[in-house]
């Protein structure tokens, strides 16, 4: 990375719950709003990088915010050197692990690392990793719940017309035929060359995927998400050779390594990590060349922002997922056109705080 040396002045952060335009409900839950810890890490030299964490629940945040004031212990008077504090954290972690809430601290901080590198540079994340592209492919993951198949149509039509080609159901209901309705709806609701993906948020058990497979195939679905419990591989593996759809899998993840066990095992035709819980940027990067020497097509989960800049360095890139779930403290949303999601050409990984929002919905 060609940028000027930055010396860590301070690192800092901040949670907030930042409102959700339209709640999602899964077979796991609702998010209603989202819990976001926002890391700031100022510079001697006045740059200023900014990384954030969605953390699924309010109550994680004060735990996140407390692993990001000892990490401001640890790295104050350091060069931003993101690998090496990337490796240096969680070796100095290794006692209780770098994995679930304490992971997603350090992925921010990671996050907040690479910002800075790329503003020091005067360049796009995604040029400091190399890639001239400029967009995306990217679906709508913001809708489409476990909710009465009345009005999934028209929520369809909807997400279709912020720009988009591709969307993502949720699936998982008690009752098999429940779900082959509402996948039915969506299906004669949207345009025919529309991409449709499916989650089903770890709902059921191997045997019960199993027997939902065949009436499924008779959808072209471009992927079955996380239909079993995500760390069972080798149920998982079961259901990937079952399976005329693709299985898609990764967002629980938790290391670069636990996604190359998950390959090793044949537990997914794609994978999808998530910023957060595979390392940030740096552990995305391990857990690319990964997938490049598998030969496996790899999507995001969440952050869109961050995540565009990532998937256009990665070189199985496939979808990105887009929420707009940290928009509202954000100063610039991300774009889409035609079914892409255009990476930004200003400096940095794409994150400002709209500081009179962050204010607003802070958690105190």
């Amino acid at each position: 990375m060609n940028s000027p040396q930055l010396t860590i002045r301070a690192v800092t952060a901040r949670a907030v719950n930042a409102p959700v335009e339209l709640p999602l409900t899964t077979s796991r839950g609702t998010v209603s709003i989202a819990p976001l810890v926002l890391v700031d890490l100022e510079t001697e030299e006045g740059i200023t990088g900014h990384g954030y964490a969605f953390c699924y629940m309010d109550l994680a945040a004060p735990f996140l915010l407390t692993v990001v004031q000892r990490i401001d212990e640890m790295v104050r008077g350091e060069t931003v050197d993101p690998k090496s504090l990337y490796h240096m954290l969680r070796s100095r972690f290794t006692l209780i692990g770098s994995e679930g809430s304490l992971g997603m601290a350090l992925s921010a901080f990671d996050i907040a690392c690479w910002d800075a590198c790329a503003k020091a540079a005067g360049l796009p994340l995604a040029k400091v990793l190399g890639s001239d592209r400029k967009t995306i492919p990217a679906y709508n993951s913001k809708g489409l719940s476990l909710k009465p198949q009345e009005g999934l149509a028209d929520e369809a039509k909807s997400l279709l017309a912020e720009g988009f080609k591709a969307i993502k159901l949720r699936l998982g209901r008690d009752d098999p035929q429940a779900d082959l309705a509402a996948a039915q709806a969506v299906l004669n609701a949207v345009p025919d060359d529309t991409v449709i993906m499916v989650d089903y948020n770890q709902a059921l058990d191997p045997d019960e995927m199993m027997a939902r497979l065949p009436a499924l195939e008779a959808f072209n679905f471009t992927w079955i998400e996380e239909p079993i419990r995500h760390d069972d591989f080798q149920g998982s593996a079961r259901v990937t050779a079952a399976s005329n759809i693709p299985i898609q899998t990764g967002e629980n993840f938790n290391s670069p390594e636990v996604m190359a066990a998950a390959i090793e095992m044949k537990a997914c035709h794609y994978a999808m990590p998530d910023l957060c819980r595979i390392g940030g940027v740096s552990g995305w990067l391990e857990a690319a060349d990964i997938a490049a020497a598998a030969n496996m097509s790899i999507s995001s989960h969440l952050y869109p922002e961050v995540s565009a800049h990532l998937l256009a360095a990665t070189p199985t890139c496939h979808y990105l997922e887009y929420v707009d779930w940290a928009e509202p403290i954000l100063k610039i949303s991300t774009r889409i056109k035609n079914g892409e999601a255009i990476i930004p050409d200003t400096p940095g990984a794409g994150l400002e705080w709209d500081e009179v929002a962050v204010e607003q919905y802070q958690i105190r």
